[in-house]
């Protein structure tokens, strides 16, 4: 295992939900952090009792490249280095088959956070990534990125893609010991999965189990990368 001592990672929508989950692991574990989120008021907020020696709060947008480069660089100048990605933000909606084309905005919105935001951020870390010798990136995926239940086909479009990154980012960095994880939970107790009647809250994955699998996966070393990681809540052929 990996010390947290002289880390720094670096988690996109960290001020609520799994995002947050993540960041009270992460700064309990002992690891030197700098987190965003579109809502900066609400990331000060909700880590007010962090020391801010150890932590960085910086406003990230998915749909403006400007916010990915000027995290990255207050990043390295406030650390000096970037051990590893938690690309976590995301968002959902209905995009199904037989939608007629003035949904198209809807599904491009889902591209741009899922698939594209996270593309970005992991081009410009690679680089410190790759001199850490151990970065890390986890794509928080979905398990509607390895199975899709029914017609809403545009999250799952998205999510299928961010594994598919994933494993494009674990070869690519693989030999300066890039590693790379697509976690595919499936129902997690969070904002987003407030409406669905499917399943009991309480029934759901707790974020607080994901942080601790997230934290596991940055700690293990090189010689044990797990490309991708499916939790689920349910006994469903997948999961």
């Amino acid at each position: 295992m990996i010390s947290a001592v002289g880390r720094v990672i670096m988690v996109s929508g960290a001020n609520r939900g799994i995002g947050l989950a993540i960041a009270k692991n992460l700064y309990k574990a002992g690891f030197s952090l700098s987190l965003s989120a579109r809502n900066i008021d609400a990331l000060e907020l909700v880590t007010k009792s962090f020391d801010k020696k150890n932590i960085l709060i910086n406003r990230f947008d998915a749909f403006d490249k400007n916010t990915h480069k000027e995290w990255v660089a207050n990043t390295i100048n406030k650390f000096n280095r970037i051990d590893g990605l938690i690309n976590n933000a995301g968002i959902v909606e209905s995009v199904s088959v037989e939608d007629e084309e003035d949904n198209e905005e809807a599904l491009d919105r889902m591209w741009s956070v899922n698939v594209k935001a996270p593309l970005s951020l992991t081009r410009l870390t690679l680089p410190f990534l790759r001199k850490s010798g151990y970065g890390r990136v986890i794509n928080v995926a979905s398990l509607a990125g390895k199975a899709v239940y029914g017609p809403s086909v545009g999250y799952s479009m998205t999510k299928f893609a961010a594994v598919a990154l994933s494993h494009a980012t674990r070869l690519g960095g693989w030999e300066d010991g890039v590693r790379c994880t697509a976690l595919c939970p499936g129902y997690v107790a969070t904002d987003m999965t407030k409406e669905v009647e499917s399943v009991k809250v309480e029934n759901m994955v707790s974020p607080d189990d994901l942080a601790e699998i997230v934290r596991t996966l940055i700690c293990l070393s090189n010689s044990a990368s797990i490309a991708e990681l499916i939790v689920n809540c349910k006994p469903d052929l997948v999961g």
